[in-house]
């Protein structure tokens, strides 16, 4: 049998790189099921943020090393329902929704639909919307909500027996489904994109964030992504407010 030119051996060894960082995306979000069946909570609310880190870095370096494919796209999208819409919704379901009987397991699927409905969307979008901003809220950021909500509980020993937590666990759940669903800008952080090499003032701030969330990793992130989580209703209304008033300018000027 030949062997294969060195050249086409090291390309297929490069696609395997972002496939293995989804690969290790699904692995987090499958792993945060496990642990919250367990009643690991807390350590199934932190598998689901080094899902997002793992999601976050598959793009970057298919893109860094030009492999992206289609193939890749589409276990991406597999790997994020597993992780952002099954794994949130069963863990917050497990730790606070069971309790509400059915009110709870339709709220838990509420967020899946959502997350579903939301990167089917994505998909079909990809080429149409502007890559400034997302429509509705993405789908890691929407189980950031619901596991930096329960790593923060668990972190501060709130008793979930409690009936307000229980429905603020609820209402959470549902805004983040929704959300996600929704057409409100949220902020997509494409314009940033990092090269090959950075400036010293990138590697200064990377450093100052990491030791801000540092300090007090689940409530530095969960209220870092409930103001994300805001953002994009208060972009929505500045939009409007501002073609309202083009508009009233437009009808004065004839």
């Amino acid at each position: 049998m030949p062997s294969l030119p060195s050249d086409e051996k090291r390309n297929r060894g490069i696609y395997l790189l972002p496939n293995a960082f989804t690969t290790a995306n699904l692995f987090a979000g499958f792993y945060a099921v496990v642990q919250a069946m367990n009643g690991r909570f807390e350590i199934a609310a932190i598998a689901i943020f080094l899902a997002m880190v793992f999601d976050g870095m598959d793009g970057r370096v298919a893109r860094l090393t030009n492999t992206q494919s289609a193939f890749g796209e589409q276990y991406d999208s597999m790997a994020d329902i597993i992780s952002f819409g099954v794994a949130p919704a069963f863990v917050m379901y497990v730790w606070a929704l069971q309790d509400l009987g059915r009110w709870g397991w339709l709220a838990a699927f509420v967020f899946v639909v959502g997350a579903a409905l939301r990167l089917a969307r994505f998909n079909t979008n990809i080429a149409v919307v502007d890559k400034r901003f997302f429509q509705g809220l993405p789908s890691p950021a929407a189980a950031a909500l619901i596991a930096g909500f329960v790593w923060l509980a668990v972190d501060n020993k709130l008793n979930i027996a409690a009936t307000p937590l229980s429905w603020t666990a609820f209402a959470l759940t549902i805004y983040a489904g929704v959300a996600m669903v929704s057409n409100a800008p949220f902020y997509s952080g494409k314009s940033f994109a990092l090269g090959r090499s950075v400036p010293f003032w990138v590697m200064l701030l990377f450093v100052l964030l990491f030791v801000f969330v540092s300090s007090n990793p689940p409530l530095v992130l969960f209220s870092l992504f409930v103001l994300y989580g805001l953002s994009g209703w208060v972009v929505m209304v500045w939009r409007w407010r501002k073609a309202r008033r083009l508009s009233h300018q437009r009808k004065q000027e004839l």
